[in-house]
């Protein structure tokens, strides 16, 4: 596990003075963190997780919590960071930044169905729309920039196969940076790891509800586009194989089009989008995997997974994104 910090209920009941959200009436421990220190929280005034932040700095947080302060008041299920009363939603816990938001319903799915993935994809189009105007910018801290600078440093650890998948990918991504049907791609505050563990169900495998999106602290400004490329790179494939499953990705995107239909510039960049989105996560499992930070217990996910997810998309050209209710 990642570094944790030591919450004990006198620390919870000190912190709860500067809430309006009753007395403590229970903290547990979640053991599924991986950089920040979370705990359930039960108060007499309901349920909530309060967050230490190990990696983060007070300064780089208000984004991620402001951006879910925004989604939550205008009804997209996220959890919501709780205002203390003097106004604020971030404090500190044994020097380090912390946040009680509220506790959201549900689990997640592993192996998610057509229902799933229509739920998911018409949330994010919801979260989309909903962040339109949010006033806060923060660009996508692992876009093209960290992409370009991260692979000088991996490149002594691939083969020369890898190595030009790799340069194939971000030349063509640089090129289309730079071209207007890129530059005119909606775009706003994005999610950019909406994984299918960040997203959480409740209900049955057959009927489920959406419970809420999770863990925002990857989000940042981007084209929407993007943040559709990896949750359909997720969600929607065969896990073994890294193929896309027909079926779930029409569910998936033509869910999120009935609420954001997608634009012409949208569909014409979209195969090189699902490569984007892949080559993002493959450097980031790279530079883990060979370049592990000191303290870091947690085994690092095989880079593998999303070699084979960025040369299937090099080799398959993939369906059309949806065209009912297209925008003009």
């Amino acid at each position: 596990m990642a570094v944790f910090t030591t919450v004990t209920d006198t620390d919870a009941r000190d912190l709860l003075q500067g809430y309006d959200l009753g007395e403590l009436v229970s903290l547990r421990g979640i053991t599924a963190g991986i950089e920040n220190t979370n705990y359930f929280l039960t108060t007499t005034g309901g349920e909530y997780v309060l967050t230490v932040f190990e990696v983060l700095t007070y300064e780089q947080l208000p984004f991620y919590i402001e951006l879910m302060h925004l989604l939550a008041e205008r009804g997209v299920p996220v959890p919501q960071p709780q205002t203390r009363r003097d106004g604020t939603r971030l404090t500190r816990m044994h020097g380090k930044p912390c946040a009680i938001v509220s506790r959201l319903d549900g689990g997640y799915e592993p192996a998610p169905g057509v229902e799933h993935c229509r739920l998911t994809g018409a949330t994010l189009a919801r979260a989309h729309l909903a962040s339109h105007d949010f006033s806060m910018r923060q660009p996508n801290l692992r876009g093209l920039d960290w992409q370009l600078r991260t692979a000088p440093t991996v490149r002594p650890f691939l083969d020369a196969e890898q190595d030009a998948l790799l340069s194939q990918t971000l030349d063509e991504l640089q090129r289309l940076s730079a071209t207007p049907a890129w530059q005119t791609l909606p775009a706003g505050p994005s999610h950019c790891d909406l994984f299918r563990d960040n997203v959480l169900f409740t209900g049955t495998f057959e009927a489920p509800r959406m419970g809420g999106f999770i863990d925002f602290y990857f989000a940042g400004c981007d084209s929407w586009l993007f943040d559709v490329a990896v949750s359909i790179n997720d969600w929607c494939i065969d896990r073994a194989s890294g193929a896309i499953v027909p079926e779930l990705a029409r569910a998936w995107l033509q869910a999120y089009a009935e609420v954001r239909p997608f634009t012409a510039e949208e569909r014409q960049i979209w195969p090189s989008m699902l490569r984007a989105a892949a080559v993002r996560f493959w450097l980031s499992r790279l530079y883990d995997f060979y370049l592990p930070r000191p303290a870091q217990t947690l085994k690092p996910h095989d880079p593998r997974h999303f070699e084979r997810v960025l040369q299937l998309r090099h080799r398959v050209v993939p369906e059309a994104l949806p065209v009912s209710g297209l925008a003009p």
